[in-house]
């Protein structure tokens, strides 16, 4: 555990972790310890630190309040860090009246608390900072935050994110550890969830460190302000969409414009699940570290990031592997499962736009744009295969759109695609929901690229709206055939029936958990996802609910004959 002010010698870092990219670190096996138990030791004049994702200490998990060494092995990997920080999603406090939270969800609204027993928890966990910046420290009220300011203050472990004023809720926390300077700040990037002044610290009231506008000043100030003073400069954020593993357009620009004002590294939770990681330039980031400690394993993947820094900031990083057991508690990934749980983080950085290396550039973040016009001469001469007499629609009542979306890398393209008109401002605006959530469209050409061949389309896993066809295995018109229909990412989401996957490469999706907090992989549409409520405000609706068969794919007006 490392030291918690400036000044004082550190102990020597051995972070039990799989080295991804550490090229100056030395790599061995501890004395007893096992194949998995491979470690990494920090080269001269550099530390390390390690970061874990979100914890509270609800329902079965409150136990643990009474346990010396209540996380288990786990803590081995924070404990050998230099320093380890991570999220405490919890007031500190028996105190206080629930906070109304009215401007969530009603059935979304949840409110926790525990006691100072926890601290005391994660520092023998090896844990030297905590951030409070999250959207349940202010569960129950200005009380709730009052007690658990001072809960930080008389523990050893160091408490960022919140503060009595504006001014104390953004300063960070300072360590020196073999002359390498590190400050470590915290702020909150998700929706508020109530009226309270709890939820945003001011001149003059206790709150959150915020940070929820496109560009938020007060964070990016305290940022250029550490990076004058300190080597390393890390920030850590509660930002992302839930159940969301690719980041979304708010979060790329703000992890661009932190890494334009200093920050070294930037890490956060929030999602439940894990993110991807990378760099932005030279800063190191990652975009979601999942649960760490929680009440319930539906969201099981987790570990602990473990980043190598010298005065120049991030050379390496590593990635323990756990999973969250029945019951709440994290456990390393050991044997055959820890390799395969090492390549899905790393193939997690997929969708995210950052680089593979330092120094590489993020991806472009255009604003998402959309065009609608009519079909011309060109146009008609191109839908040929799509198109033809007697279709139920004349050209004149169709679309053309052009949209922009971000594919399975992350980066952002230009699609196209044709519905009718009744329906084009609307399926804009849902595809503009979708790109600002980072939600994946593998490729959007029109049919007609694939001859009009509805089963070439969805091999190539071609997201596509109108086509005048049939129903399969019927006489009657598709909903295509109206232009009041898209199917979305076909391999991802396939059509299923009984003894028949369409197409053929969906088969390895066809059978996978859909529920609405399910992990799955990218461009899998869940029930409730962000796609199906997208398209459920034209009123359409999502073929993954229909009971005979399931066509995932498919969204469409269910009243278009």
């Amino acid at each position: 555990m490392g030291p918690r002010a400036w000044g004082g010698a550190s102990v020597a870092a051995l972070a039990l972790v799989a080295c991804t990219s550490t090229p100056s670190a030395d790599t061995r096996t501890a004395p007893g310890a096992g194949a998995d138990d491979a470690v990494v030791t920090p080269g001269p004049g550099e530390i390390t630190l390690a970061f874990a994702g979100d914890v509270h200490f609800e329902a079965d998990l409150r136990r643990l309040l009474s346990r010396r060494g209540a996380l288990g092995p786990v803590a081995r990997t924070l404990r050998s860090a230099d320093v380890a920080m991570l999220n405490l999603e919890s007031p500190i406090t028996d105190r206080g009246t629930r906070d109304p939270k009215e401007l969530e969800a009603p059935g979304n609204r949840y409110h926790f608390r525990t006691s100072p027993r926890a601290l005391d928890v994660l520092a023998d966990a090896g844990v030297d900072v905590v951030s409070v910046a999250n959207n349940h420290v202010g569960d129950f009220g200005q009380a709730g935050l009052a007690d658990t300011l001072a809960a930080g203050r008389a523990s050893d472990i160091a408490m960022v994110g919140a503060g009595r004023d504006v001014a104390e809720a953004f300063t960070p926390h300072r360590i020196r550890v073999d002359d390498v300077g590190v400050a470590f700040l915290a702020a909150d990037a998700v929706f508020r969830e109530g009226a309270s002044d709890v939820w945003a610290a001011g001149a003059d009231n206790a709150g959150v460190a915020a940070a929820r506008e496109a560009r938020p000043e007060e964070l990016l100030a305290a940022v250029e302000d550490a990076a004058e003073l300190d080597d390393v400069v890390v920030v850590y954020l509660h930002w992302g969409l839930e159940y969301q593993a690719c980041p979304s357009q708010r979060q790329r620009l703000l992890a661009r414009n932190l890494a334009e004002a200093g920050a070294d590294v930037v890490v956060g939770s929030h999602t439940h699940v894990l993110g991807g990681s990378g760099w932005s330039g030279d800063t190191y980031v990652s975009y979601g570290l999942g649960n760490f400690v929680w009440d319930h394993d539906r969201q099981p993947d987790t570990g602990v990031l473990t980043l190598t820094v010298d005065a120049d900031g991030v050379v390496g990083d590593a990635w323990t592997p756990a999973r969250i057991a029945p019951g709440g508690k994290p456990r390393p990934v050991r044997g055959a499962g820890r390799a395969e749980a090492i390549e899905a983080w790393e193939d997690g950085r997929s969708c995210t736009g950052l680089g593979a290396a330092r120094g590489e550039a993020q991806a472009d973040d255009p604003a998402y744009a959309a065009t609608i016009q009519r079909i011309d001469a060109r146009l008609r001469q191109r839908m040929q295969a799509s198109h033809r007499a007697g279709c139920p629609v004349p050209l004149r009542d169709l679309r053309y759109l052009r949209m922009t979306h971000r594919d399975f890398d992350g980066r952002a393209r230009t699609g196209e695609m044709v519905v009718h008109r009744r329906w084009a401002r609307g399926v804009a605006d849902a595809f503009g929901e979708l790109y600002e959530a980072g939600w994946p469209i593998a490729r959007m050409r029109l049919v007609d690229d694939y001859d009009g061949d509805d089963d070439r389309s969805m091999a190539a896993n071609n997201s596509s709206g109108f086509n005048c066809r049939r129903v399969a295995g019927q006489r009657s018109w598709s909903a295509h055939a109206y232009g009041a229909a898209i199917d979305l990412n076909p391999v991802q989401n396939p059509y299923v029936r009984p003894g028949s996957v369409v197409p053929p490469s969906g088969r390895p999706y066809a059978a996978i958990d859909r529920g609405s907090t399910a992990p799955v992989p990218l461009g899998v549409i869940r029930a409730r996802d962000l796609p199906v409520r997208a398209f459920a405000r034209l009123g359409w609706q999502w073929g993954g609910y229909w009971r005979s068969s399931k066509d995932y794919q498919h969204v469409a007006d269910p009243a278009t004959p």
